[in-house]
């Protein structure tokens, strides 16, 4: 029973109704008592002084355990009774085992009767006790030894039951509920810092949440322990079960989402000058290329015709101006609204420079192809001059027709790409025909001999 250890009265018990004792066993009987009754005070004691019935009787309980420390502390009255009622009865028994040293057969008789029969009557002040303790209580109700003490079993398991689910929530929850209150104190304290404030930002409205569901929580542990207790499937020991801290733990994984998200903001604010210095660069870097661009759109325009030119974008001013408002968000500590605009712009930044440097490269492709003929047709003029035939007057013609077209202003690729295809056919016709002719002024051997 309790801290000592469950009592009952199987072990040695008494034997049924017949013949009456004899000496032996009546002091047996009474020496097992004895030790019961040792038992069953130390139990009884251990659960006066245990720290969570201490704890119940000083709280202000509502809810479930309100109503069950009330039929709790008439049980624990009743288990006084009980005891006392036993105690007192055992007195008796050995008040008449004491009279003689050799009993006589109607001694025995009685002695038997008081061990073996409902020999205990007990006036309880606790009724009507609650149904689930005991049943319906009565004024007075008569036990044999061995029933008291299995009623006393029902109580105490039960009371114990109720004092260790009770003790067993408080001393889980609210040392874990002040802990993590103190953590978000921390994290408040950080996001107070970087800006993050109820009703500016989202982070800020969820901490007052938090502290409002903390707060509540720990106030609703305090006074009803018994709301957060899960007992364990087929248990019947006492305090079999679990604390409930679903909620807690929503708030603990709540709590962390933000402090992360603060410490990303931290780290804005310690590394924001750098970034938003290498934000500036890109721009620039995407601005002179488009100014590149468009001085390159100018020049295609001027030197080539017959050619689609793309327009050319002006310069990232939009961007600008949201660079702009990021330096004035960290002029005022404004982090947690620098934070994801820093984010945004970098994204973009990046993207604009692509941008304009695919500009570049669609305005110039007239010109990259114009140096592409440019350089095609002077490599054949440097293989005909290679292959003696530089003075070939076709060659010399469509040569200087190819050039004037790719050299003048303004160029029309069509027409200069034909002439340096045409240049390219001449070259390969007067190759071949060169080819042929050292081939056909090779001839024969003479076979003819010397004269004799």
């Amino acid at each position: 029973m309790g801290v000592a250890g469950s009592y009952s009265g199987s072990g040695g018990s008494v034997p049924g109704p017949g013949a009456p004792l004899d000496r032996d066993e009546v002091d047996r009987a009474l020496a097992r008592l004895g030790a019961e009754e040792e038992a069953i005070e130390t139990s009884l004691l251990a659960l006066q002084d245990h720290a969570g019935r201490r704890l119940l009787e000083g709280a202000e309980l509502t809810g479930v355990t309100k109503d069950r420390w009330g039929a709790t502390e008439q049980a624990i009255t009743m288990l006084w009774d009980y005891f006392d009622a036993y105690t007192e009865a055992l007195g008796e028994i050995r008040e008449l085992r004491s009279r003689r040293r050799w009993p006589g057969r109607d001694d025995l008789v009685e002695l038997t009767r008081r061990l073996r029969g409902p020999s205990v009557t007990v006036s309880s002040q606790a009724a009507p006790l609650v149904v689930w303790v005991t049943g319906p209580a009565r004024l007075a109700e008569e036990f044999t030894l061995e029933e008291l003490v299995g009623r006393m079993n029902e109580l105490y398991a039960k009371s114990l039951d109720m004092v260790v689910t009770s003790d067993s929530v408080w001393s889980a929850l609210p040392a874990r509920i002040d802990l993590l209150s103190a953590e978000l104190q921390r994290t408040r304290s950080l996001a107070h810092s970087v800006g993050v404030r109820p009703g500016e930002h989202p982070s800020g409205d969820e901490l007052e949440a938090i502290t409002h569901e903390l707060a509540t929580l720990r106030a609703q542990v305090i006074s009803d322990p018994l709301a957060f207790w899960r007992p364990a499937p087929g248990s019947s020991a006492p305090g079999g079960g679990r604390p409930d801290t679903d909620r807690y733990d929503r708030a603990a994984r709540a709590l962390e989402d933000i402090r992360r998200e603060i410490e990303a903001v931290l780290r804005v604010r310690q590394d924001s000058e750098e970034r938003l210095m290498r934000l500036r660069d890109v721009l620039s870097r995407a601005d002179r290329t488009l100014a590149e661009a468009r001085t390159a759109r100018g020049e295609v325009l001027a030197k080539i015709a017959a050619s689609e030119v793309p327009a050319v974008s002006g310069p990232p001013t939009a961007l600008q101006e949201r660079l702009s408002t990021a330096a004035e968000f960290r002029r005022h500590s404004r982090w947690h609204r620098l934070s994801p605009l820093l984010e945004a712009l970098e994204a973009e930044a990046e993207d604009e420079l692509l941008r304009a440097r695919e500009s570049l490269t669609a305005v110039t492709a007239p010109l990259a192809v114009r140096a592409e003929l440019r350089g095609r047709l002077d490599a054949y003029k440097a293989k005909v001059a290679r292959h003696g035939l530089a003075e070939d007057p076709l060659l010399v013609e469509r040569y200087d027709a190819a050039r004037r077209m790719l050299w003048s202003a303004p160029c029309d690729l069509r027409v200069a790409d034909q002439a340096v295809l045409r240049y390219q056919r001449a070259v390969a016709e007067a190759l071949a025909q060169g080819e042929s002719a050292e081939t056909g002024n090779q001839g024969p051997t003479d076979g003819r001999g010397t004269d004799e």
